[in-house]
């Protein structure tokens, strides 16, 4: 028999994973996350199994600074995977905060599964490439000769981001997804891009989601600052400049590219980092 929600379960979200089928709250407070399959190549950003996995395995259920919610099962079936977990009531956090917590749970030792995401930026890039690169921008008029030579010089960035400290990183540290507290630590949902990645790359994902200036969350983030701010700059910028990219491509473009507007010193001072001299 084909797997279905129950009838008494409330809808949340239609979810936002390229792998959810959807999420519920049951009436006894649990979330329900459907997983259904999708990209197999368990390093992948986008592996359909690593929220299941993440769960499961309890590997970030008791770090600092950020953790999951309490798993309460995994099923499995032909068809895909059922994750329930606590719900995790929503919390108010100032963006400093965040940042403080994103820096205490990258400063922890976590084994690197075998399932754990890599290399993200370069997947991601690779994609932006395949389909064109940033070029609607220059026909746009958007394009700025640092964003140029960021795309010039994107090998020069990714070697950068391989040479900083590889740390714990959820993998999309926007607000929505840094939702409860559990003292002064982030209770984190949407764990599907978890994996250990160069530091600062939670950060910058932040950064694009707030509008507090990357000195006072680099600041606030704490650890070794140069490396710090230099990994959050070209994460932050090479995302916000793809971001800005694919929605000159769609009907509605949302806040992308006034977001990239502001953004700007960021992209210069990313630039600066990824020149060759």
């Amino acid at each position: 028999m084909p797997w279905h929600p129950s009838p008494d379960w409330q809808a949340l979200t239609p979810g936002t994973g390229q792998a959810t089928g959807g999420v519920w709250r049951t009436p006894d407070g649990a979330v329900v996350k459907r997983l259904l399959p999708g990209v197999e190549d368990p390093r992948h950003h986008a592996y359909w199994e690593r929220q299941a996995l993440v769960a499961s395995s309890r590997i970030v259920a008791g770090t600092r600074g950020l953790r999951t919610a309490e798993c309460l099962g995994v099923e499995r079936d032909v068809d895909g995977i059922t994750v329930r977990m606590a719900y995790v009531a929503p919390s108010a956090w100032a963006p400093e905060g965040l940042a403080a917590a994103l820096g205490r749970f990258a400063a922890c030792s976590v084994a690197e599964p075998a399932w754990g995401a890599r290399d993200v930026l370069r997947d991601r890039l690779a994609t932006v490439e395949r389909r064109g690169g940033w070029s609607v921008l220059t026909r746009a008029s958007r394009a700025t000769p640092a964003i140029e030579a960021l795309w010039k010089h994107r090998d020069n960035a990714l070697a950068v981001l391989d040479a900083l400290p590889q740390v714990p990183t959820h993998g999309d540290a926007h607000p929505v997804n840094l939702l409860g507290r559990d003292g002064d630590d982030v209770v984190a949902i949407d764990w599907e891009q978890f994996g250990l990645g160069p530091v600062g790359f939670d950060l910058a994902y932040l950064l694009l989601g707030v509008e507090v200036p990357m000195d006072e969350l680099v600041a606030a983030h704490g650890g070794e600052g140069r490396e710090v701010r230099r990994g959050t700059a070209i994460v932050a910028a090479y995302t916000g400049v793809s971001r800005a990219a694919w929605a000159l491509t769609q009907p509605d473009q949302g806040d992308h590219l006034a977001r990239l507007a502001r953004l700007s010193g960021v992209v210069e001072e990313a630039a600066q980092i990824v020149v060759p001299r």
